[in-house]
């Protein structure tokens, strides 16, 4: 028994020392390596000053290399997006629109008609960099800085490789750049489908030239420009919302397009000789390329890979999709047969209608505009034009200059604030969803597009058609831009013959 006691008391004071032992590493564990422990009270030693300043340093660098690592990864983010919606811009462009166009004329002008849209893609790029970026978004504070740029980015004289404060923050100046080149391309080459198969190819090239400085310009000046009349972004007179080019480029070109067709008249034989496409497979794979690259159109116009991206590139896609349905939907009802033609065309349409709006509005108002586009360029092509009795080669003024016009009136309609931070910035200037104001700063900037693409274009035509000409001779139309223009076959006789 005695022994048993004994033990007992061995293990109660065993036990004792292994508690108090742990106990005394805990305290030093929580009292952190930078205190000490004096005597048995526990109390930590005060850190001295100097220790405190080497920790607070430490962790404001810990901070800012932190910072620098998140801006860094948002340039980069942000510029490699920007990237590649510059080349799929420019991928609408050549091969989409190339081959849209093309697939839409007669055989013997696919050449000459192709040739017209990559001519645009070299020579509006050196143009771009002489002096067309400079007076599309060069600051000018003259009496002209609503309606024009300057010079002062001529040469491209300032743009580096840095951010600038006011057009982009988070990627180069240079890509901003590259990428607006990509509109100045493609806007020109729009125009082209009004007069394919009769204007000379040097006509063409000093034609598109002057209106991409006397028209485009300023009206990119004015919508996107610092100081631009129509600036929603930089406070404009006139707020017009314009995401992505429903003014500058679809009105614009679209408008554009039919004054020249009314100017250059018919074809020959127009419109009782039959001029159907040659190869609407070819027009087929170059929509399908369009409607690609138009995610790089609309979505990049967010300047940034963030969440107003995503808004407009859903936004783009389901606005295609309806209208594809609308336009079919009514030509099956008018004709018995939905067309693959009538499809693409549609979904181009949609694709227009939807590009002023697109980093504005939810995806269900994008498919209201989409149906809503695609069923209204369907009129104009089947209805308007026949009783009017122009000849839009292909369309231009139908699916562009329409479907443009339509989508920045209902831009108006459907701008919604929750989309888009500059919608509820601009309550005390009317920039809210549903607002008769904004509708009304709608319809002005529609009205001054009209405007300035029927004036300059009119002057234009008259300027190059008194000095160089502009309409190719009877016999070389009735020979084809491909030999006259361009001495050579995009298809030889033995092919056509198969």
């Amino acid at each position: 028994m005695r022994d048993c006691l004994r033990l007992f008391c061995r293990l109660c004071c065993l036990f004792l020392l292994v508690f108090a032992w742990t106990s005394s590493t805990h305290a030093q564990v929580a009292a952190g390596p930078g205190s000490e422990l004096h005597g048995s009270s526990g109390v930590s030693a005060p850190v001295s000053p100097e220790a405190q300043e080497k920790r607070l340093a430490a962790l404001e660098k810990q901070n800012a290399d932190l910072t620098a690592a998140i801006a860094s990864a948002q340039t980069s983010g942000d510029n490699g997006w920007m990237l590649v919606s510059s080349a799929l811009v420019l991928m609408m462009s050549g091969p989409g629109l190339a081959l849209f166009y093309g697939g839409l004329v007669r055989r013997k002008n696919i050449l000459g008609t192709m040739m017209q849209t990559f001519a645009m893609m070299g020579v509006i790029t050196v143009l771009w960099a002489v002096v067309g970026y400079s007076l599309a978004f060069g600051e000018n504070t003259g009496h002209f800085g609503s309606f024009i740029g300057s010079f002062q980015n001529a040469l491209l004289h300032g743009v580096g490789l840095l951010p600038d404060k006011v057009y982009v923050t988070t990627v180069p100046l240079q890509t901003f750049m590259v990428y607006q080149l990509m509109f100045a391309i493609i806007t020109p080459a729009l125009i082209t489908g009004a007069f394919a198969e009769r204007m000379k190819f040097s006509g063409m090239l000093v034609l598109l030239v002057l209106w991409a400085i006397f028209v485009y310009s300023p009206m990119a000046h004015m919508v996107w420009g610092k100081g631009g009349l129509l600036n929603a972004a930089l406070g404009g007179r006139f707020p017009c919302l314009d995401f992505a080019g429903g003014t500058v480029v679809h009105v614009t070109s679209g408008v554009s397009a039919l004054v020249t067709a009314l100017y250059l008249g018919k074809r020959i034989g127009y419109p009782k000789v039959p001029m159907p496409p040659h190869s609407v497979v070819l027009s087929f794979i170059g929509a399908c390329l369009l409607w690609v690259g138009w995610f790089g159109f609309n979505a990049g116009s967010a300047l940034n890979a963030g969440t107003l991206a995503t808004s407009a590139f859903v936004a783009t896609h389901f606005a295609a999709a309806a209208a594809a349905i609308g336009w079919s939907v009514a030509e099956w009802i008018k004709t018995g047969k939905p067309t693959a033609l009538g499809a693409i065309s549609g979904c181009v349409a949609g694709l227009v209608g939807i590009t002023p709006a697109a980093g504005f509005v939810t995806p269900i108002s994008a498919l209201w505009i989409g149906l809503l586009t695609g069923i209204f360029c369907f009129c104009m092509v089947f209805f308007v034009k026949q009783i009017f009795g122009y000849d839009d080669s292909l369309d231009a003024f139908g699916v562009h200059g329409a479907g443009g016009t339509l989508g920045a009136i209902l831009t108006g309609v459907f701008a919604n604030s929750a989309i888009n931070p500059i919608l509820g910035a601009g309550k005390a200037t009317g920039l809210l969803e549903g607002n008769a104001h904004q509708l009304l700063n709608q319809l002005t900037g529609v009205a001054i597009a009209w405007a300035i693409s029927i004036v300059g274009t009119l002057v234009l035509l008259v300027v190059v058609d008194k000095t160089i000409g502009l309409r190719v001779s009877t016999e070389d139309e009735a020979e084809g831009l491909d030999l006259s223009q361009h001495g050579e076959e995009g298809y030889h006789a033995e092919a056509s013959a198969h």
